[in-house]
């Protein structure tokens, strides 16, 4: 096992048991001095987010592998179930990566890039309402929130199906019916915008794809209102 490989295990295993670690400490239980500690990660908040990381590639190594579903809505809530479980299995781990850190580690970003990724799946299929970035801000953001929630309060939160309503809640905010109204301007120009990769005319100008996108991203924020 090399050096950075022990110092991240030795920090990961003390903040699963602590919720924090010195680097005195993590030295001492990698067998290594401070140097080369500081050396491999620059210093505690840089180790901080590492270990973040560390702790959180089994999570997004199983999400990267998962075959998309025929149905990227139950993709959608899976993701979220998924995302809370994994909280309230390492609360340390997941209240540094949305909580503690000044800079956010690559796991948040690369977590936020697969959610969208399920989210343009859906917006595709004709179940969005909103863009894809608006709506991955909203989910996310209410996602973290509930599963910050229920490891740093857990007493304030004993209903097991508290993350499943709120779930629901937030998703009826950004998904359109299996069947939208006619009239269900927002969901038409949100499925239009996922689709104009394959399906814009090739007669159609750099010029003119540019204003038909900003259009129909005006049409499916506004008109969902």
């Amino acid at each position: 096992m090399d050096v950075r490989t022990r110092i991240l295990e030795a920090a990961a295993d003390l903040l699963a048991h602590s919720g924090d670690f010195s680097t005195r400490a993590v030295c001492e239980a990698a067998g290594v001095g401070a140097p080369a500690l500081y050396r491999q990660f620059g210093d505690k908040e840089g180790l901080l987010a590492a270990v973040v990381d560390h702790g959180f590639e089994r999570y997004l190594a199983g999400k990267r592998a998962a075959k998309p579903s025929g149905d990227p809505v139950r993709d959608l809530r899976d993701g979220w179930d998924n995302h809370v479980a994994f909280a309230l299995a390492h609360p340390n781990h997941y209240r540094l990566m949305y909580s503690g850190l000044s800079t956010p580690p690559g796991a948040a970003a690369e977590a936020h890039g697969l959610l969208l990724a399920v989210l343009e799946r859906c917006a595709a299929a004709g179940r969005l309402t909103l863009p894809p970035p608006l709506a991955a801000q909203m989910v996310m953001a209410a996602n973290a929130g509930v599963a910050l929630s229920m490891i740093t309060r857990p007493e304030l939160y004993p209903d097991a199906g508290f993350s499943v309503r709120v779930r629901e809640s937030v998703l009826a905010g950004v998904l359109a019916a299996a069947r939208p109204e006619p009239d269900d301007v927002a969901a038409t120009a949100t499925t239009l915008a996922a689709q104009l990769p394959s399906a814009v005319p090739g007669d159609l100008t750099a010029a003119e794809v540019t204003l038909l996108r900003e259009w129909l991203a005006r049409l499916s924020v506004h008109s969902g209102r």
